[in-house]
């Protein structure tokens, strides 16, 4: 016994073998929907068209779900003020647009003896971020690199 549901049609119970019948004599599929049911619901559909609906509305959820972009910014342990400020703009656009900004010192040659002054550059640059957005991954040295990831602040 199942309960079908058909379009135009008041929800009956009736016997799978009758339904499939009835399905089969409108020249549509009997599909179940929800087999936990005491009795389990089934309805008369094209099933074709019924997938495709599932595909489209699977499809338009997922081009409704945020996307993640993260922006990437690099300094040196001896960038001047000017440069410096200058990335910060663009860090600040960045973050302005819901972005994350991942900022890197990267250390050329015998330069990693400033390991110091990188993570001190990359400090000055999420304090100066504050306003904007907070850091979400700490600076830490990852060979001759030296990053830290900074979020946006939610809007609200």
């Amino acid at each position: 016994m199942v309960r079908v549901v058909a379009e135009g049609k008041e929800a009956t119970i009736m016997n799978t073998r009758d339904a499939l019948k009835m399905a089969y004599d409108e020249g549509l599929d009997l599909v179940m929907i929800s087999p936990n049911a005491t009795p389990p619901v089934c309805r008369i559909i094209e099933y074709q068209k019924y997938l495709y609906e599932q595909k489209k509305k699977e499809k338009e959820r997922k081009a409704n779900s945020a996307k993640i972009v993260i922006k990437e910014i690099r300094l040196s342990p001896q960038t001047d003020d000017h440069d410096f400020e200058f990335k910060l703009n663009h860090a600040i656009r960045f973050l302005k647009e819901g972005n994350k900004v991942k900022v890197d010192v990267f250390f050329r040659g015998r330069a990693i003896v400033y390991k110091e002054q990188g993570e001190a550059q990359l400090l000055k640059f999420a304090e100066a971020l504050l306003d904007y957005g907070k850091p979400e991954v700490m600076p830490r040295l990852e060979g001759k690199r030296m990053l830290m990831i900074i979020a946006p602040k939610k809007q609200g």
